[in-house]
């Protein structure tokens, strides 16, 4: 017998009060803090518990009392479904505020470290269709919502395929997209034409649970040099529906200047392990920056905000202070933008970067843009960043170092305490996990300049960049 669902209760007339992590607002219950999707500081709701935990609980707004004065109209119609976007009802201007009290509170409380006063967020000049790189995925499950859910007869007659994003705690169900204001206009002219062929010639949509079908995956990316990469992934290997569509794509999309196409029959999306082949044009794409030009293959790490990405690195290399005399280790290098943006200052510029394809683009960088004082080598950063490696390369005078969002390993810390550089510019895109790497550096290094850069409009992701100078 099925155990019986507990009951939570519904709070009536209760005030959001703050802005919390991952998106979510706070209202306070009693002396119970409750994490709310999708509302804002200033919105008076009745207050549905969904989830009740030992020192907090989770909650959904059941119906709005009153509006915040802040709050404004979503412009996105997949907004409070997709889960992306979050903080599309919150004027950009409120938007910085609370990423600036974001930082200050991640590393005051979690860095406990003496701090400077910290800059200003820079904002983004571009708020909409900001981004370079965008995957969709297919499923044969479709997400519907309340709306349809309610105006559908029969669903054995509906068409439950989608082209779209999956849905947050849903893995197997993807939600339709028609229209995303992240990435350039292209990418939904693309989208919707695929979606639409693959409906008129009947390709099955991968199966996210059984694993099987055609289609799995369509990624995108755009550049500021105006080139365009689609990368088409399929399931099942059928070479006569496989060059149908990406014939179909070719034709309809002349300006794609990168056509390529992945089977991946593993288990996971990742394609860091898969062939990628080419059907059309070239097999990579170009970004430039500051008169250099940047090599962009279907595996590398770039910034997703390419014009914002410019700003963030003139944080980086003003914060270095290079006179031309240093030697700088650059940190998860990904394909070397940060080492080649810097080398022209520096002695020489050591990169280092997990995935082996993003290194050769690195080098391919240095050579395009007649850089010679830089040196790349690919594998896991505690595994290449020991005490051997730094008595063989030299100490570094500055180490730049922009690591995922999980932060650094103790023993890249400790190779870096032992490695002793003047300066420390750390570059994060989470700076909770900066704040507690830094309060490990803090024996020997001081915090000497914070400034924030606001890398993703609507999200509450924050990039963060810290100066630490050798006390």
């Amino acid at each position: 017998m099925a155990r019986k669902k507990k009951e939570h209760p519904l709070f009536e007339n209760v005030e959001v009060i703050d802005i919390a992590a991952e998106g979510k607002a706070i209202a306070k219950v009693d002396d119970m803090v409750v994490f709310i999707p999708y509302v804002i500081p200033g919105d008076v709701i009745d207050l549905q518990i969904t989830r009740k935990k030992n020192k907090y609980a989770e909650g959904k707004p059941a119906r709005f009392i009153s509006y915040s004065p802040n709050r404004i109209e979503a412009f996105c119609e997949h907004f409070g479904i997709c889960g992306g976007c979050k903080w599309q009802i919150l004027p950009y201007s409120e938007q910085l505020k609370f990423k600036q009290k974001q930082v200050t509170d991640n590393l005051v409380r979690i860095g406990k470290v003496e701090l400077p006063e910290i800059q200003p967020i820079l904002g983004s000049d571009k708020t909409e269709f900001y981004r370079n790189k965008l995957e969709f995925t297919f499923s044969n499950k479709k997400w519907l919502t309340l709306e349809q859910l309610r105006s559908s007869g029969d669903f054995a007659d509906m068409n439950m395929n989608a082209l779209g994003f999956h849905i947050p705690g849903a893995f197997d169900k993807v939600l339709d997209i028609n229209k995303c204001w992240l990435q350039d206009d292209i990418s939904n002219s693309i989208r919707n034409f695929i979606r639409q062929y693959c409906f008129d010639k009947g390709y099955s949509f991968f199966d996210l649970r059984n694993r099987g079908g055609l289609m799995r995956n369509i990624i995108i990316r755009t550049s500021t040099t105006g080139e365009l990469m689609l990368i088409v992934v399929f399931y099942d290997d059928d070479k006569d529906q496989r060059e149908d569509l990406l014939s179909a794509i070719e034709k309809e999309f002349p300006q794609i200047t990168s056509l390529l196409y992945i089977i991946n029959q593993k288990a996971n999306d990742t394609i860091t392990d898969q062939e990628v082949l080419t059907w059309t044009g070239n097999d990579f794409i170009y970004e430039q920056m500051e008169g250099l030009k940047f090599k962009i293959g279907p595996k590398s790490f770039y910034q997703t905000n390419s014009e914002q990405a410019y700003n963030l690195y003139k944080v980086a290399r003003d914060f270095a202070a290079l006179t031309g005399d240093e030697l700088v280790y650059d940190l998860y290098t990904g394909t070397g933008t940060i080492a080649n943006f810097v080398a022209r200052q520096s002695r020489q510029v050591v990169g280092i970067e997990y995935v082996e394809d993003a290194i050769e683009d690195a080098k391919f960088n240095s050579n395009n843009n007649d850089i010679d004082n830089t040196l790349f080598y690919a594998g896991d950063m505690k595994d290449i960043l020991t005490q051997e490696f730094i008595n063989q390369h030299g100490r570094p005078d500055v180490i730049i170092t922009d690591p995922p969002r999980a932060g650094m390993h103790d023993d890249v810390i400790n190779a870096i305490l032992f490695a002793a550089p003047q300066r420390i510019v750390y570059v994060s895109c989470n700076p909770a996990t900066q704040a507690r790497d830094l309060s490990l550096l803090d024996e020997a290094y001081r915090v000497t300049k914070v400034q924030p850069v606001d890398m993703f409009p609507h999200t509450h992701h924050v990039e963060n960049v810290v100066l630490l100078e050798k006390r």
